[in-house]
C-alpha cells in the first residue's frame, strides 16, 4: 500500500504534464519592444501569458514622441502581431528665416528644442527672441522678425556766420549739403531741405536751416543749424533842421551814403554827404542849414547869380516904372502866393526904373543901380516894357512873360522842372505844404 505522499507527487506530475502540452500547443508572438514607448498588454490566459494568442496590447509613446501605427496590437494565430508601430520624435514646422537676420537651434525643429533669433546690425528684433518646440508640435511664442527701427543719421554743419559786404544788406552763404547714413541697408531717400538752399542771399538776422532724410522703413533722421548774418551799422543820422536827408541802403549800414540838402532860403554848412565806414563811424562833419545870406555888394551880375546856383530859382520882374499897371497887377497876384513860391524855392528880384534912375530889390535889400543894370543886360531884359523871367537852379532862362502870370501858371511851370520832382518827394516826407 502506497503512502499518501507518494500519491500526491504522482498527481502533481500528471497535472504538470498536461500544462506542458498546452503551452507547447498555444501560438506565441514575439515579445513587443517599443522604442521610446511602452506596451500595456492583457492576455486571456492571465498575467503570465503576455504574448500568447489573443493577447491585446495598448501602445503608448514617451512624451515628445508620437505613435505611427495602430494604438492596439493583438497576437494572431500566425504568431505575429496585428500591426507594426513606431514612436517617432515630434517635430515642429520648419521656422522661416527672418529677413536681415537668422536663428540658431539646439536640436533642430524637434520636440523641446529651443531656437534663438538674431538680427543683422542696424535692425531690431520684433517678436519673441526664443521659441521652443512644444508637445503639440507648435512653437511657443511668436516667430520673430527683424525690422529697421533705428533712424538714419545725418550731420549738419555748425552755425554759419557772415558779415554783409559794403553797401549790402544781405550776405551770400555756402555750405556742403549734408549726407545721411543708414545703419541698416544703407538705402536712403533724398535729403529734404527746409529753408533757403546754400548759395542764397540771406538777410540780416538768424535763419534756421533744417534737413530731413528717411530710410526705406520710414524712419526719419533730422539735423538743423543756423545761418547768422550781421550788418555793420553806424547808427541813424537825422536831417538837419530846415533841411532834408536822403540815404542809400538802410540808411546806417556799412557803405551807406547820406546826402543832405536845405529847404529854400537856407544854405548847407558842413558835409553835404556822409558815408558809414567800417569802424562804425560816419565820415565828414555834421551838416546844418543856416539862413541864406545874399550879398548885394558884388561887382557883377554873374557873381550875384552864382549865389543862387543849385539853391534857389529866380523870378525876375522888370518894369520901367513902379506905376506900371502890369507890374502892380503882378505883385498883387503874388502877394497871397508867397508860401507856394517859397515851397518851390523861388526868390523874387524886382528891377524898377530906367538907368540911371533904376534900382534893384531882393526882398527888403536894395541892389546898386549898376548891378541892376548889369542884370538886365546879362539876361537881355528890355528896359521900357514889363517883362518877367523865370530862371532855374542851374541859371538857365526857362520862361519869359511879357504880361502878368497867375501863381497857378508859374507853379505848373516850375513843377515840371527835373529837380522839382525830387523836392516834392522830400517835402511830402517831411510834411511840408502850404495851407
Amino acid at each position: 500500500m502506497r503512502s499518501p505522499s507518494v500519491c500526491l507527487a504522482a498527481l502533481l506530475l500528471a497535472v504538470g504534464a498536461r500544462f506542458s502540452l498546452a503551452y507547447q500547443d498555444t501560438p506565441w508572438c514575439s515579445p513587443i519592444k517599443v522604442k521610446y514607448g511602452y506596451a500595456s498588454c492583457r492576455s486571456p490566459r492571465g498575467g503570465y501569458y503576455k504574448n500568447v494568442l489573443g493577447t491585446k496590447c495598448d501602445i503608448r509613446c514617451q512624451k515628445g514622441y508620437e505613435l505611427h501605427g495602430p494604438q492596439e496590437l493583438m497576437c494572431q494565430s500566425n504568431k505575429r502581431w496585428s500591426g507594426k508601430v513606431l514612436c517617432k520624435q515630434k517635430r515642429c514646422p520648419t521656422l522661416s528665416m527672418p529677413g536681415n537676420g537668422g536663428f540658431k537651434c539646439l536640436d533642430g525643429a524637434y520636440y523641446n528644442s529651443r531656437c534663438e533669433y538674431y538680427c543683422s546690425p542696424g535692425y531690431q528684433l520684433k517678436g519673441d527672441r526664443i521659441v521652443q518646440c512644444m508637445d503639440n508640435k507648435l512653437w511657443s511664442g511668436r516667430p520673430a522678425s527683424c525690422v529697421d527701427m533705428e533712424p538714419p543719421r545725418i550731420q549738419c554743419p555748425s552755425v554759419k556766420e557772415k558779415t554783409a559786404e559794403p553797401n549790402k544788406l544781405t550776405a551770400r552763404v555756402f555750405w556742403e549739403t549734408p549726407e545721411g547714413r543708414d545703419t541698416a541697408d544703407g538705402i536712403l531717400t533724398d535729403v529734404i531741405l527746409k529753408g533757403l538752399p546754400p548759395g542764397s542771399h540771406f538777410s540780416e538776422g538768424d535763419h534756421k536751416i533744417h534737413y530731413t532724410v528717411f530710410d526705406r522703413a520710414g524712419n526719419k533722421g533730422t539735423c538743423r543749424f543756423y545761418v547768422k548774418v550781421k550788418v555793420r551799422r553806424c547808427g541813424k543820422l537825422n536831417a538837419p533842421e530846415n533841411g532834408y536827408i536822403k540815404c542809400s541802403g538802410d540808411g546806417d549800414n556799412y557803405g551807406a551814403t547820406c546826402e543832405f540838402s536845405c529847404i529854400g532860403g537856407y544854405e548847407l554848412q558842413g558835409s553835404p554827404a556822409r558815408v558809414c565806414q567800417y569802424n562804425l563811424g560816419w565820415s565828414g562833419t555834421e551838416p546844418t542849414c543856416t539862413p541864406m545870406n545874399i550879398n548885394v555888394g558884388v561887382r557883377t551880375a554873374a557873381a550875384l547869380l552864382d549865389q543862387f546856383y543849385e539853391k534857389r530859382r529866380l523870378l525876375i520882374i522888370s518894369t520901367p516904372t513902379a506905376a506900371n499897371y502890369f507890374y502892380r497887377l503882378q505883385l498883387g497876384m503874388l502877394q497871397p502866393a508867397l508860401c507856394g513860391l517859397d515851397l518851390r524855392h523861388m526868390t523874387v528880384i524886382e528891377l524898377v526904373g530906367v538907368y540911371p534912375a533904376q534900382l534893384g530889390r531882393i526882398g527888403l535889400r536894395l541892389m546898386p543901380p549898376a548891378l541892376a543894370l548889369q542884370l538886365r543886360l546879362l539876361l537881355r531884359i528890355p528896359h521900357y516894357n514889363f517883362n518877367m523871367v523865370v530862371v532855374d537852379k542851374h541859371g538857365v532862362d526857362k520862361e519869359r512873360y511879357p504880361f502878368p502870370a497867375t501863381p497857378a501858371e508859374l507853379f505848373a511851370l516850375i513843377d515840371t522842372f527835373p529837380l522839382r520832382k525830387e523836392e516834392m518827394k522830400l517835402q511830402a516826407e517831411a510834411g511840408q505844404s502850404c495851407p
